[in-house]
């Protein structure tokens, strides 16, 4: 009976977004009886992870946090400056820290062939990937292959990774982990959309561009789980809730204002990503994340994703990138 009281609890949470999203969602579940354990002390002790988007916000403390649990930690951020500036504090502050510091911009498919083929010269395996790395330019802005820069951030560039790391993923074996966010419920994929995945008509929206490509993650994760399933590389997608970071003060500033005082620290919004990684917990379609459960990818009014605007997305994805063709 408790555990049943407490996963309505949770549902209701859920529903309401802001008591949800903010601290106190995350604050009153971990009270409830059905929160899952933290990761065992050392459990991520000769495992490697990689975490894009690793010199910010919740990048920043996801990568402590694997580190924290004994894993090698590759940071990965596009200013080389930023990524040794964190590799050093990290180093100072966790005794033995293995870290790795790499460069690359998620959103330059070519500097992402040429990191990924670099890597896997380095290392025999990974055991944990996160795509972190985000963009939400104000102004429509193009990545050096002509892209829209948060389809390429978000959804071209990591899905070129996801494919050409492939092999250490199996090997790993891996937890990939798309960090998505719980604005991809309001921007359902709709037949219009199939004809202008690069924002090029209209006045450009940089919001509903992020939110946009947020629910595409998380169409494309589920289509990766089912493509790797058997393989044993697991792959969800995930949202951290209303964190505070750097990017949400700068972005959304009206935002932040409204909501900075029940805010979660970006150590909480990572939390999910961490243990995602570290317990590798079944997951099944469509593999989305918040606060240690499996949530629903619509709400209300919302039906699923119309299966030839999936189909769409996917091919065009694939021929963008050279990158793995998914159904």
């Amino acid at each position: 009976m408790a555990h049943s009281l407490s996963r309505l609890l949770d549902a209701a949470l859920d529903r309401s977004v802001v008591l949800g999203y903010t601290s106190i969602g995350s604050g009153v579940r971990r009270r409830l009886p059905h929160w899952p354990a933290d990761p065992a002390p050392g459990s991520m002790a000769g495992r490697r992870v990689v975490v894009t988007g690793a010199t910010s916000g919740i990048g920043e403390a996801m990568a402590r946090s694997f580190l924290d649990l004994g894993a090698t930690v590759h940071l990965l951020g596009r200013n080389p400056d930023k990524v040794a500036d964190y590799a050093r504090e990290l180093r100072t502050q966790v005794p033995n820290a293995d870290v790795v510091e790499e460069v690359c911009d998620v959103a330059d498919l070519d500097a992402v062939r040429a990191w990924c083929a670099d890597l896997a010269g380095r290392v025999p395996a990974l055991h944990g990937l996160v795509h972190n790395a985000g963009a939400m330019p104000p102004e429509r802005s193009e990545s050096p292959q002509g892209h829209e820069t948060t389809l390429a951030c978000h959804v071209l560039g990591p899905h070129l990774m996801t494919s050409l790391l492939r092999d250490l993923l199996v090997a790993g074996p891996a937890s990939v982990v798309w960090m998505s966010s719980g604005g991809m419920y309001g921007a359902s994929l709709h037949a219009a959309d199939a004809d202008d995945l690069e924002f090029r008509r209209g006045e450009y929206d940089g919001v509903q561009a992020y939110a946009r490509t947020k629910r595409m993650q998380v169409v494309l994760a589920d289509a990766w789980a089912e493509t790797l399933r058997g393989s044993g590389v697991l792959v969800e997608s995930m949202h951290p809730g209303w964190a505070t970071t750097p990017g949400v003060t700068s972005s959304l500033p009206r935002f932040d204002k409204l909501t900075r005082r029940v805010q979660r620290t970006p150590a909480d919004g990572a939390d999910t990503a961490v243990w995602l990684v570290a317990t590798r917990p079944a997951s099944g379609p469509h593999h989305f994340w918040h606060d240690r459960r499996q949530r629903p990818t619509t709400v209300g009014w919302q039906r699923e994703e119309d299966p030839a605007m999936r189909a769409r997305l996917l091919t065009y994805v694939a021929e963008q990138t050279g990158g793995a063709a998914l159904s």
